[in-house]
C-alpha cells in the first residue's frame, strides 16, 4: 500500500460496519433490554431469538474466516489464557443492573441518540467516562485486585475457547465439531418456533448484525498484517470505545482513531439515517430529576461493569460469543441476572421480586 499506513483505514472500516449496525437496529428496533423484558413479562421471545440469531451468525462467519486465515481471533483478548471469572460475574451483574435502570445498553444508547434522545447522550458521556476510570483511572486499581489477580490460568488448553478446553480434556482436536454442535443447537432453538420462521425482517436483522460483527474481525486482522504499528484485533464493543470516542473529541491524543471509535460514530450515523427513514426522529429528555439520577447511576454501572466484564451485550454476547470464549456464558448469565433484579426494582417495587415466579403477561414497561 505504498507509504500510506493502512492503520488510517481502521476508523473508516469501523464507520462502515457501524453504519449497518445503527441503521438496522434503529429501523427494526433491535434492543437487548427490550428483548429480555418482553420475554420475561409478555412471554414473547421474538426479540430474543433475533438477538441469538445475530450471535449465531457472528459465530458461523467468524469461525469460517478464522479457518480461512482471514481473522486472527486467537490474538484477541477474548481468547487470552487467563479467565477473569470474578470480573465476568461481578461486572456482568453490574452492567445488567445499569442496563435495566437506563432501559437499554451502550449500543442501544448510541442508537437512541441517533433518534434524538438527549437522555442517551447523558448516558453515553457517563458510561464512557466511567469506563475510562475503570480501565485506566482510580477504579482500575480495584479492578486489578478483584479481577486480574484472581483470574484462572487456562494455559493448559492454549486459550479459553470452549473448543480448546474440550480438546485438552479429550486429548484430540475437536474445536470444529464443538463449533458445529453449538451452532446447530442455537439454530434449532431459534427456528423451532414456526411463527418466527415467518418473520423475515427479524431474520434479516439478526443476520446483518452478526455479519457486521464478523466483518470487524476481518477488517482489524487485515489492517494488522499491513500496519506499521500494532493493531488491536477486535470486532465490536460499546463500552471502552465510547470513552475513546469522547477522548478523541475533547483532547489531542496523538493517536489515530481506531476501529472502535469508527464503529461508534458509524453506529450513530446509521441510527440517524434509520430514524429519518422511519420518520421517528424526536428530541427527548429526562422528565424529572429522579429519572435523570436513575440514568446517571445506570450509565456508571454499565461503564464500570462493562470494563470488569470485558464487554457489553454486544462486546461479549455477540463479539465474544463468536470466539466461543468461556467467559461469555458467565458474563451473559450475570447480565441477565442483574437486568432481572433491576426490572424487579423498577416494575415490581422490590429486588426480591426477581426471585419469585413471574406470571407471563403481567405487564411491564417498554425498554426500547
Amino acid at each position: 500500500m505504498g507509504d500510506l499506513d493502512p492503520q488510517v483505514l481502521l476508523p473508516f472500516l469501523g464507520l462502515a460496519a457501524g453504519a449497518v449496525l445503527g441503521f438496522v437496529a434503529r429501523v427494526n428496533r433491535f434492543c437487548t433490554m427490550s428483548s429480555l423484558e418482553r420475554y420475561w413479562y409478555a412471554g414473547d421471545a421474538t426479540g430474543l431469538r433475533t438477538w441469538v440469531l445475530a450471535a449465531a451468525t457472528a459465530l458461523a462467519l467468524t469461525q469460517a474466516l478464522n479457518a480461512a486465515g482471514l481473522a486472527a481471533i486467537d490474538q484477541s483478548f477474548y481468547l487470552d489464557a487467563s479467565l477473569p471469572w470474578t470480573g465476568a460475574i461481578l461486572g456482568g451483574a453490574l452492567f445488567g443492573l445499569g442496563m435495566a435502570f437506563v432501559g437499554t445498553c451502550g449500543f442501544g444508547a448510541v442508537v437512541r441518540l441517533g433518534g434524538g434522545s438527549l437522555r442517551a447522550l447523558v448516558v453515553l458521556i457517563v458510561l464512557g467516562l466511567s469506563a475510562l476510570a475503570a480501565q485506566r483511572g482510580l477504579i482500575a486499581q480495584g479492578r486489578v485486585f478483584l479481577v486480574d489477580n484472581l483470574a484462572l490460568d487456562l494455559s493448559f488448553a492454549g486459550d479459553q475457547s470452549l473448543g480448546s478446553l474440550i480438546s485438552a480434556w479429550v486429548g484430540a482436536d475437536v474445536r470444529t465439531p464443538v463449533v458445529l454442535v453449538v451452532l446447530a443447537a442455537l439454530l434449532f432453538w431459534i427456528f423451532r418456533d414456526t411463527r418466527y420462521r415467518r418473520k423475515g425482517l427479524q431474520i434479516v436483522t439478526g443476520v446483518l448484525i452478526g455479519a457486521a460483527i464478523a466483518f470487524g474481525w476481518w477488517a482489524t486482522t487485515f489492517v494488522s498484517r499491513e500496519a506499521f504499528a500494532p493493531v488491536q484485533i477486535e470486532a465490536g464493543s460499546f463500552v471502552v470505545p465510547v470513552g475513546d470516542t469522547i477522548l478523541q473529541f475533547v483532547t489531542y491524543t496523538g493517536t489515530l482513531p481506531d476501529y472502535g471509535v469508527g464503529l461508534i460514530l458509524g453506529t450513530l450515523l446509521g441510527a440517524i439515517a434509520g430514524a429519518r427513514w422511519r420518520q421517528d426522529t424526536r428530541w427527548e429528555a429526562c422528565d424529572d430529576a429522579r429519572e435523570l439520577s436513575r440514568h446517571l447511576l445506570g450509565a456508571a454501572l454499565m461503564g464500570v461493569g462493562g470494563v470488569f466484564a470485558m464487554g457489553c451485550t454486544v462486546g461479549q454476547g455477540i463479539t465474544g460469543f463468536s470466539t466461543l470464549a468461556v467467559s461469555v456464558p458467565l458474563v451473559m448469565v450475570s447480565m441477565a441476572f442483574g437486568a432481572r433484579v433491576g426490572l424487579a426494582i423498577l416494575v415490581e417495587g422490590s429486588a426480591l421480586a426477581a426471585f419469585r415466579r413471574n406470571d407471563v403477561g403481567s405487564g411491564g414497561r417498554t425498554a426500547g
